[in-house]
């Protein structure tokens, strides 16, 4: 095609769902719902484990980081969905478009890592107790996050920045809730298999030794657990990494089911499906498996309702 031709994209059309102006007000009104106790939520947690002593240890560190990463999923997605549903012209700027998909992906890759480095904080708590303060000390603690984010940025970073040189002449319609990866590029008018092969080895290499680190991690911690003689031994130890094994498999399972399918060309209707549930439903429902099967962090919950309860009385009897 001769560059004369070519009319250049300047914004994105977001089909998402359909709908009427009522059924459009409802989802508006369960997705804000979702999109408000996700936020707070997690940053709730953010918020106890900075203030509580009790909750300054290397899980926990990582733990914020994963919270802090969910935020930025969700906001990333959510906000334009609910504009959607408002909306008759579902649009975004090209730029926007690219700045959206950028940092959904970058919170996405941030996770993996994270998944893989809590996995083994995991190990190195039920493997070597004795040997724990002095693995994990600060200074890995926060090396391991700077490598986590660094790392998530830089493994994304290559593919976007030859996604945005690319010629994108039209259409300019993604019959999807936010900017995929995969059907951006497709509206490009040039060769793209570099970048989709780029993009498959980057995500395959991603999926892959952080699944790897985090299966191994827990065979030897389950290992190690069952080898503990007494039944409330086993309990404890078990509890400690229970919220967490809970999460990645949620994350593992819909990332692994979307790529499985996605590359069986499956339905655009299952594909947007697999997105609520990857950054609506799972950053959700963090904050409760975290928070309601962890001990600790309900204390510390429970001491600062208190802490806020009794500073509201000392203000009112001034």
């Amino acid at each position: 095609m001769e560059r004369r031709n070519w009319t250049l994209v300047t914004e994105i059309i977001l089909v998402g769902i359909p709908t009427t102006r009522a059924l459009g007000g409802l989802l508006f009104f369960i997705f804000s719902l979702a999109y408000l106790v996700t936020v707070l939520g997690n940053s709730l947690i953010i918020m106890l484990i900075l203030m509580d002593y009790r909750l300054h240890s290397p899980m926990y560190f990582f733990l914020s980081n994963l919270s802090f990463s969910e935020v930025l999923t969700t906001t990333c997605a959510v906000p334009k969905m609910l504009a959607g549903f408002l909306s008759d012209r579902k649009s975004i700027s090209f730029g926007g478009c690219f700045t959206q998909s950028y940092f959904y992906f970058l919170s996405g890759c941030t996770e993996f890592i994270l998944f893989a480095v809590m996995s083994y904080d995991r190990y190195v708590a039920i493997c070597s107790p004795l040997q724990y303060p002095a693995i994990m000390t600060s200074s890995l603690c926060v090396r391991l996050v700077i490598l986590s984010w660094v790392g998530g940025f830089l493994l994304i970073l290559p593919s976007t920045a030859l996604k945005v040189g690319l010629p994108y002449c039209g259409p300019n319609v993604i019959d999807h809730f936010f900017s995929d990866s995969a059907p951006l590029l497709h509206l490009a008018c040039a060769d793209i298999h570099i970048i989709e092969l780029l993009d498959f080895l980057s995500s395959l290499v991603l999926l892959i030794s952080s699944l790897s680190l985090t299966v191994v991690s827990y065979v030897y911690v389950i290992s190690t657990i069952l080898k503990i003689p007494s039944g409330q031994g086993q309990r404890k130890a078990f509890a400690t990494c229970a919220s967490h094994f809970t999460v990645v498999s949620m994350g593992y399972g819909i990332s692994i089911f979307v790529y499985v399918h996605l590359s069986q060309k499956s339905s655009l209707r299952l594909n947007k499906i697999l997105f609520i549930l990857s950054s609506v439903l799972t950053p959700l429902l963090n904050p409760f498996i975290f928070g309601l099967r962890n001990e600790t962090m309900k204390d510390a919950l429970k001491d600062s309702l208190a802490k806020g309860w009794n500073f509201l009385k000392g203000m009112r009897s001034k």
